[in-house]
């Protein structure tokens, strides 16, 4: 796998969110290098979608500060935005439109310019595999097709760092072959730096040149796959998250967990 640059792109320095006694995130310290595929893997309750969120602006943090694309959560969360993309676990593309209307409606909203709205919306589909389904309406789409629109439509803008949600949940084997194909391509094409969450310890392996797991809001261990394996002196990552994660997670999946998951499952199966 070609080595990302030393650029940073995202740096955390005792990044923190509480939520009234509960310590969601505590004190996160961390780097993202550019060009990198970096992997944030925890439990449900870890505090990997609270560090996302407080990322991408979505969530204030409590205290501590982070930098992402160059640009200060705090001060700069409109810079931040703009350099910045996000596929949530949640679909977020409009079954009763098509393709090509999907991709339209996020170049207006990502304010990219009108001259050159088509060139890059069809450059966007051609990438991901997607310019024979450009007028077929989303709904009609495959769960693999749906997120690599998704992906598509996160990229119009053609931000520097990419956030992703479980990208691959509910999805086929082949259809989650695609998807990794299709953000290798994005890294090697573009530079693109992507943060990402997984549950899939293969996913995690396949795409990631580092990978941080989150217990309980920090950092248990932080490393390259094979180096995670050897801390924990063993050959599957399965047996690496449950050494660094624990094999039962104080924080249990919640029912909203359960059924937002469910939910994306079946609408992409």
């Amino acid at each position: 796998m070609p080595q990302p640059t030393t650029d940073i792109a995202i740096q955390t320095d005792r990044l923190t969110r509480s939520f009234g006694s509960l310590v969601a995130v505590k004190e996160l310290s961390l780097t993202v290098r550019s060009g990198e595929i970096f992997g944030l893997l925890g439990p449900n309750g870890a505090g990997k979608t609270t560090t996302i969120k407080m990322l991408t602006t979505m969530l204030p943090p409590s205290s501590g500060a982070a930098t992402v694309a160059g640009c200060s959560i705090h001060g700069e969360s409109i810079g931040v935005r703009k350099r910045i993309g996000y596929v949530s676990q949640m679909i977020s593309a409009d079954g009763g439109l098509t393709g090509f209307e999907n991709l339209l409606l996020f170049a207006r909203i990502y304010n990219v310019p009108r001259r050159e709205r088509t060139q890059r919306i069809d450059e966007a589909l051609a990438f991901m595999g997607l310019t024979d389904a450009r007028d077929k309406l989303v709904r009609t789409y495959s769960g693999g097709m749906i997120r690599r629109l998704e992906i598509a439509q996160s990229m119009l803008h053609r931000p520097r760092v990419l956030f992703l949600d479980e990208p691959t949940i509910g999805l086929d084997p082949a259809a989650r072959l695609q998807v990794w194909k299709r953000l290798k391509e994005l890294r090697h094409a573009f530079g693109t730096t992507i943060l990402l969450t997984t549950h899939d310890m293969e996913e995690a392996e396949e795409l990631c040149h580092r990978i941080a797991i989150m217990k309980e809001g920090v950092i248990a261990a932080e490393g390259s796959a094979d180096e995670l394996k050897r801390q924990a002196g063993t050959d599957s990552m399965d047996q690496v998250f449950i050494h660094f994660a624990g094999e039962f997670s104080d924080h249990a999946t919640n029912f909203r967990d359960i059924d937002r998951a469910r939910r994306t499952a079946k609408r992409l199966g």
